[in-house]
């Protein structure tokens, strides 16, 4: 696990020197304090910090291969590696360290840019074949490891956090409107947009390959996920088949990603996809975190899984310091996210580092089975639509929306209002709906005329593109892939990598190996969701190992008492950086806008947290970066 940094001279650009190279790299300290590596060779900076899990003592990087003439920096595993050695070994490559990096030049030099699809495992990828004057940067299947690039006239900057692209000093901090007004509608910018207007992210199963002859830059994707006609023709399972093939191909998958010379252990929230990624994993070291709030915590329940499974398990009740957490963890997010999961993310992985290097999450459940309430809210909505349209727009939806916001997490009332708010959304959206916190009536009120009309992307747009992109599957499939490719990608995996990585602690996910992938996409959607049942095939395959009232029970997320904290804990920064004066001078934001919001919000007749949360994260970035 590293971060890695770079510059590639394009048309007669200036190299970059060891002096720049070093200064990308030091931004990235956190995710790799083990060890440093810089090398410039035809122009070409290559650079990288390391945190050492394979190969402690001989993993260093760059890595070569037997003439000098290929070289890589790498940040991630890659989980097949030692079979990948045997084969390159029988074809005659000979080997100088026993890292899992080491294989990469040599698969390039055996497959070129056809390496790619031999490797399972989360990476992104820096290489330079001299000979061929090639340049290549590569990101996994899903895009566990981040990688962002600019690309200009004379420059390709590439590195593992924004920190380090503008670490450069090549490209410069113009503010993406675009990019904001999907931060705000969606909690995340949809990829290759970032927020700032030169800097893109790689997309997630994607390569960029430079001819360094003539600098000519080409983009393709080298992993899909399964198309309709893949599916078609795979062999027809049962009920209890697809259950014995997920629960076998869960364990394989785990089992996997054990590789490890460093103490390993596991997130452990009692939910299902933890609690059955740690059922697979035999002897164990498990992490739970709470809040006093007993709405906002699990621990009782990763308690009793821990015990059904005889695994050492560490539990810690928070009561952080909010403001000084802020702090601490916005520098790490330079790519900013909406999710307020962040602070529960950090803090377990701050449990875990004092006892481990490397953790297991269960991220990736719920896009490929079917675990969000979303979903559940697009076949409510079905229903719902069946009631005359003069009873539900008169009296039901005027009635619910009037409900004032319960202070617990969920409930009822709350629910009910939510499934109220996503109904006034493009139903074109689908069960995306309920995850949309901007929505076109609201853009416009909330930004200031100049800045509105340079939002040239509509509200809705990247999910209809991948909406359209999976082709002619059944409706909740769509969704999962939607999500798989967006939610996930440019938050979730966003969130565990950045939190992690905050503490230098390893985060793997093995229920996005992709095997279990190109398994999921072939089980039939009434295994996934059914009646409102969330996750039915999975959860099954749970109960197999940990107890079954820890599998059939209301699904918790992993969250904290945000609602609360910004009219409490968060106050004080809640004044400064949405201060209407600011607002005002920066002219972004409608300060009657903001003001509204803040006001319905401290009065309790409406919960914008998730509008005011983004805000002010954006607020933050903003003043922190520079743009």
């Amino acid at each position: 696990m590293c971060g890695i940094a770079g510059v590639v001279p394009l048309n007669g650009g200036t190299p970059a020197d060891g002096a720049r190279l070093d200064a990308m790299c030091a931004t990235i300290v956190h995710r790799g304090p083990d060890d440093a590596g810089c090398d410039i060779r035809d122009g070409v900076a290559l650079g990288m910090r390391r945190l050492s899990i394979i190969d402690v003592a001989g993993g260093h990087q760059p890595i070569f291969n037997e003439d000098r003439t290929v070289r890589v920096v790498f940040n991630g595993e890659i989980y097949n590696y030692r079979e990948l050695r045997v084969e390159l070994e029988a074809a005659g490559h000979r080997f100088t360290t026993a890292s899992d990096t080491e294989v990469l030049v040599h698969l390039w030099e055996e497959h070129g840019p056809e390496f790619a699809s031999r490797l399972n495992g989360m990476f992104a990828v820096a290489l330079h074949d001299s000979r061929q004057q090639r340049f290549v940067l590569l990101r996994d299947h899903v895009g566990i490891k981040p990688l962002y690039y600019a690309l200009t006239p004379r420059h390709l900057i590439f590195g593992s956090e924004i920190k380090a692209v503008l670490a450069s000093g090549l490209t410069s901090r113009t503010l993406d409107l675009d990019g904001l007004g999907q931060f705000l509608s969606w909690e995340y910018v949809p990829a290759p947009q970032t927020l700032l207007r030169e800097v893109r992210k790689l997309e997630p199963g994607a390569m960029l390959d430079v001819d360094l002859a003539t600098s000519r830059v080409t983009q393709r994707t080298w992993w899909h996920l399964p198309t309709v006609e893949g599916l078609r023709g795979t062999a027809r399972r049962t009920p209890a088949e697809w259950e014995e093939a997920v629960d076998a191909t869960v364990r394989q998958c785990v089992r996997r990603q054990l590789v490890s010379e460093v103490p390993l252990g596991a997130f452990l929230s009692g939910g299902v996809d933890s609690s059955l990624v740690v059922s697979a994993m035999g002897p164990a070291q498990t992490f739970s975190i709470g809040f006093d709030d007993p709405s906002y915590t699990e621990v009782a329940w990763s308690r009793r899984v821990a015990e059904s499974l005889g695994v050492s398990h560490s539990v810690e009740i928070i009561r952080p310091d909010v403001v000084g957490l802020f702090q601490h963890l916005m520098p790490f997010l330079d790519d900013p996210i909406g999710d307020f999961s962040i602070f529960p993310t950090y803090l377990v992985s701050r449990l875990a580092r004092k006892q481990v290097t490397v953790v297991l999450s269960g991220d990736g459940g719920d896009e490929l089975f079917g675990g969000y309430e979303t979903y559940a809210a697009q076949e409510k909505a079905r229903a719902w639509n069946r009631i005359p349209g003069v009873l539900r727009r008169s009296i039901l939806e005027p009635a619910i929306a009037g409900l004032r916001p319960r202070p617990e997490k969920k409930g009822l009332v709350n629910k009910a209002r939510r499934f109220v708010e996503g109904l006034a959304h493009d139903e074109r959206l689908g069960h995306a709906r309920w995850r949309l916190f901007v929505g076109s009536a609201l853009r416009h009120e909330l930004f200031a005329p100049d800045a509105y009309e340079g939002l040239s992307t509509p509200v809705e747009a990247h999910v209809l593109a991948l909406a359209a992109e999976a082709g002619p599957r059944p409706e909740l499939d769509r969704a999962l892939y939607v999500d798989l490719k967006s939610y996930l990608s440019d938050n979730c995996l966003v969130k565990i990598d950045r939190m992690a990585m905050a503490c230098s602690l390893e985060g793997r996910v093995p229920l996005l190996d992709p095997e279990l992938i190109e398994l999921a996409f072939q089980i039939p959607t009434e295994l996934k969701l059914h009646r409102g049942r969330t996750k039915p095939l999975l959860k099954r395959v749970a109960a197999r190992h940990v107890p079954r009232d820890c599998v059939y029970r209301p699904k918790q997320g992993f969250s904290i008492p945000i609602k609360h904290w910004l009219d409490g804990e968060l106050r004080p920064l809640v004044d400064d950086l949405l201060a209407s004066d600011r607002l005002r001078r920066e002219g972004l934001f409608r300060v009657e806008t903001v003001e509204r919001l803040r006001r319905e919000h401290t009065a309790g007749t409406a919960n914008h947290s998730h509008v005011l949360w983004s805000l002010l994260v954006f607020e933050d970035w903003r003043s922190r970066w520079g743009v």
